[in-house]
């Protein structure tokens, strides 16, 4: 690829910031803006000592450079991002929203990347962290089992890894973690939980999956989740599988970790880098595409 995709980062907080220092490593992307509010919060301190053009003129900047940007990520929260898209869809942007607003198509790129590069959906929803995490899980195990009828998620962080963003839209993001759960489980219902773990030191990421399965075929099941670990680890490095499908009474219980590379936040921030590295993955996709 001899040209890469301009992107624009509308957001400044913890995930638009690890967005930012991914971006910059992609062979096939290239920041052309980081858009906030404030010029002297951590995330624009970050990006200009970085090199980094900026705005402090939210959705305003976005506009107003519109001539130099390819793709937007909207890294502000679902209600924002209801006011942003409007706007960017006017503009004709691809935009890879980080909100739990559901606006565009969920995608999972373990489980859905080719359809959503195939439909060039021009808004495309990275569901939320807790979804990047158990959702390929709940996928593969419906691969094999096609009578689950009830699947339940924790996820657990770090408090310290939780932005503003974040805890405004602790609503949007069961709401949108129970929908990707349902949509590529197959399962006839669904609960998400989100826990922050105040801890000191911080705890790791980490997510459980219960499902309720009449009939389960744990070797089926073992092997199912083997195959998706394998895919995810191709662009999620720290996901790592703690405990295997194992039948706990009446429900198959899978456990998985996920360390985060350390880009901005420490290690323990492993939800950024699951929702991150699939946004920076499907994003270089597209750009490799030749869509804008």
């Amino acid at each position: 690829m001899s040209k890469k995709a301009r992107v624009a980062i509308l957001g400044t907080g913890n995930i638009g910031t690890d967005l930012l220092i991914k971006a910059m490593r992609s062979e096939a992307l290239e920041c052309t803006l980081f858009v906030g509010r404030n010029f002297r919060s951590d995330g624009m301190q970050k990006a200009s000592n970085l090199g980094v053009k900026l705005s402090d003129r939210g959705i305003d900047g976005i506009v107003a450079q519109a001539d130099d940007i390819d793709i937007v990520f909207d890294a502000t929260s679902a209600a924002a991002h209801l006011e942003h898209w409007p706007v960017l869809q006017r503009l004709g942007k691809t935009v890879i929203d980080m909100t739990p607003a559901k606006v565009g198509d969920l995608c999972v790129p373990a489980i859905n990347a080719e359809q959503i590069l195939r439909s060039g959906s021009q808004n495309v929803n990275m569901v939320t962290c807790g979804g990047q995490a158990s959702v390929p899980i709940a996928n593969a195990l419906a691969s094999v089992q096609n009578d689950i009828d009830y699947i339940e998620v924790a996820s657990s962080i770090s408090s310290r890894s939780a932005g503003p963003a974040t805890r405004a839209n602790l609503d949007e993001y069961i709401e949108t973690t129970e929908q990707a759960l349902l949509k590529f489980s197959g399962a006839k219902r669904a609960k998400a939980i989100l826990i922050l773990n105040p801890a000191r030191p911080p705890i790791d990421m980490q997510t459980t999956i219960y499902a309720k399965i009449r009939n389960p075929d744990l070797k089926a099941m073992r092997a199912a989740v083997e195959r998706m670990m394998a895919s995810i680890i191709a662009y999620v490095p720290g996901y790592q599988l703690i405990l295997p499908p194992t039948i706990e009474g009446d429900k198959v219980m899978t456990t998985v970790k996920v360390l985060g590379n350390g880009d901005y936040l420490p290690r323990y921030a492993g939800n950024l880098d699951i929702i991150n590295c699939a946004a920076i993955g499907i994003a270089e996709t597209i750009a490799r595409q030749g869509r804008k």
